[in-house]
């Protein structure tokens, strides 16, 4: 069975944005932002031997991506901004299903449901991820609204 590479394997340092409530993250520049679909790109791995699945490498506004580090693991791993850790992250391709409320938006729309159909596994997951990526319902909501207005208009 040939063993999986990971996308990165080294010692990043902690920042964080100087904003008010802003992220702690660590810049990932060897990936490059051309990899992530809608700017994201889903990962798994670990920091300081902490796994996760499921996250996001997020761009930076600059070109580059980040990952964004919750408090949680911070507080498990006994770090915080400027401290080093080592990450190792491989893409995470496990399958994304379909939520309920995009799957009732789809039904509602015919030529956008057959247009979702037609895009590929990977096209059709970093949709869901974009959608769903978003913290608040409102923007949920507008996410999902435009996306069912793309896919009408592929049609």
């Amino acid at each position: 069975m040939k063993k999986e590479l990971p996308l990165v394997d080294k010692e990043y340092v902690l920042e964080k944005f100087q904003s008010k409530g802003g992220w702690t993250f660590a810049r990932i520049p060897e990936i490059p932002k051309s990899k992530a679909a809608f700017g994201l790109l889903r990962v798994r791995g670990t920091i300081d031997s902490f796994s996760f699945t499921a996250a996001h490498l997020m761009p930076d506004g600059k070109g580059g991506l980040f990952l964004p580090v919750k408090a949680a693991i911070r507080k498990q791993i006994k770090k915080k901004e400027g401290d080093k850790v080592r990450i190792v992250l491989y893409e995470d391709n496990m399958p994304v299903e379909l939520p309920e409320e995009f799957a009732i938006c789809l039904t509602d729309e015919p030529d956008a449901h057959i247009a979702f159909r037609a895009m590929s596994n990977g096209e059709q997951k970093a949709m869901i991820e974009y959608i769903f990526s978003a913290k608040n319902e409102s923007t949920r909501i507008d996410r999902m609204a435009k996306a069912i207005n793309d896919l009408i208009s592929k049609r």
